[in-house]
């Protein structure tokens, strides 16, 4: 019997197995990071759209369209209706830290802009745009932030011709403000 050929055997199929799972390990943890990656997608998307749905229905008080004659009653039904507490708690659990924050954030300039429309005041009013422009800045860091994460390509408020993300230099209202003052 010829050991070297056994050993020179048994080493091969040693390193052919060793190859093999190592390429399925490497594959399952691809495959992992992928699925974890497209969940935090998703309950990034899910809370982004949660917030606008919010945003537009806080808008259509504020326009006195609301079905309710009490803003207040009405405005807490909005972030109720929308789920946004539940994507909120989706979003912590699965978002990175920067993304959590910029959503938190976001989040806690929805909820001021919902007390002032609860206290009745319309789309045209200064108390409305003093809490509607931090919260559109927030949005816009939120987004900025879910595509730094995702190695996506940068935006700023240049790219659409704009000053700022907050949207002061393109409201007719705050903008005659802006530049009297």
């Amino acid at each position: 019997m010829d050991w070297g050929t056994l050993v020179a055997t048994a080493t091969g199929a040693v390193i052919a197995i060793a190859g093999t799972v190592l390429a399925d390990r490497l594959r399952v943890r691809h495959d992992d990071d992928r699925g974890h990656l497209l969940r935090r997608r998703d309950a990034y998307i899910a809370f982004i759209v949660a917030v606008g749905v919010c945003h537009t229905q806080l808008r259509q008080i504020a326009q006195g369209n609301a079905g309710s004659g009490d803003p207040d009653a009405a405005s807490r039904a909005v972030l109720a209706d929308a789920g946004i507490y539940d994507v909120r708690e989706r979003l912590f659990i699965d978002a990175t830290a920067p993304v959590a924050a910029a959503g938190q954030a976001m989040f806690e300039r929805l909820r001021a802009l919902r007390q002032v429309v609860a206290t009745g005041a319309g789309l045209s009013s200064a108390t409305f745009h003093d809490a509607y422009h931090p919260y559109l800045d927030a949005v816009w860091r939120y987004r900025a932030a879910v595509r730094a994460e995702l190695e996506t390509t940068a935006l700023s408020p240049t790219i659409f011709g704009w000053d700022s993300w907050d949207g002061n230099d393109r409201c007719q209202l705050c903008r005659p403000a802006a530049s009297g003052a």
